[in-house]
């Protein structure tokens, strides 16, 4: 069965993912996943700002920080520390963080 065959017969998001990206804990399907995390959090951080009505010079002087690390954030492009995040959606826009396990 080729590629496009076993796409065309997944009845979930997750066998998907498990055909396009290989199963959990494969190193492509580690890759897809902090990709994606980072992803979710530089959206949630876009959105989170402009509900605020900030620019990222506003923001970034609100927490400390500089402009360009906060674009980078928004743009998935550095890896942040838990801390920082607490400290740019709580301090800086007033939103509340909730971490999850699983």
């Amino acid at each position: 069965m080729d590629k496009n065959e076993k796409i065309r017969n997944t009845k979930s998001f997750d066998e998907l993912l498990d055909v396009e990206y290989g199963v959990i804990g494969s190193e492509k399907r580690d890759n897809f996943e902090k990709k994606a995390q980072y992803f979710i959090i530089s959206e949630t951080l876009k959105e989170a700002r402009r509900e605020a009505k900030m620019t990222q010079e506003q923001l970034a002087a609100k927490v400390g920080t500089k402009k360009s690390y906060i674009s980078r954030l928004e743009n998935g492009k550095c890896d942040i520390q838990l801390s920082t995040l607490y400290k740019i959606f709580e301090f800086g826009l007033g939103k509340k963080v909730n971490l999850v396990i699983g």
